[in-house]
Order: structure tokens, then C-alpha cells, then sequence
């Protein structure tokens, strides 16, 4: 079954942050498809397992932003 998380993501503010996002939550195990917007400060992600909303959330704060569920 897959899931989908919507991240509130606050720190971007170009391009190159939008790419730092998406292949930070692209490298989390299970994740299915990523969609970053820069202009709505969010990203969509679907995952199934072994990736959790948790796991999510560290792999956008280990890319120096921080996001929230």
C-alpha cells in the first residue's frame, strides 16, 4: 500500500535548495515519487515501507532544511 506525505518545508529559496530536497528524500529506502515546490514551500512525497514520515522528515533536515507532516 502506498502512502503519501505532504512536508511543509521552510529554508528554500531557489532552485538548487529544490534539487537538494528532492534527492535527499528520493535516497530514503521505499520512497516512490518526490514533487518539490519551491513556490508552495512543500513537497509531496509516496512512499511504502521501509520509509516512515519520521525518516522523511530527517532526511530534509540532514539537507539543511527543516520540514514538518
Amino acid at each position: 500500500m502506498t502512502n503519501r506525505l505532504v512536508l511543509d518545508v521552510k529554508g528554500m529559496t531557489c532552485g538548487h535548495c529544490v534539487s537538494r530536497v528532492d534527492k535527499a528524500l528520493r535516497a530514503v529506502e521505499g520512497v516512490a515519487s518526490v514533487t518539490v515546490s519551491l513556490e508552495g514551500h512543500r513537497a509531496e512525497v509516496e512512499f511504502d515501507a521501509p520509509a516512515t514520515s519520521a525518516a522523511l522528515v530527517e532526511a530534509v533536515s540532514e539537507a539543511g532544511y527543516e520540514a514538518s507532516a
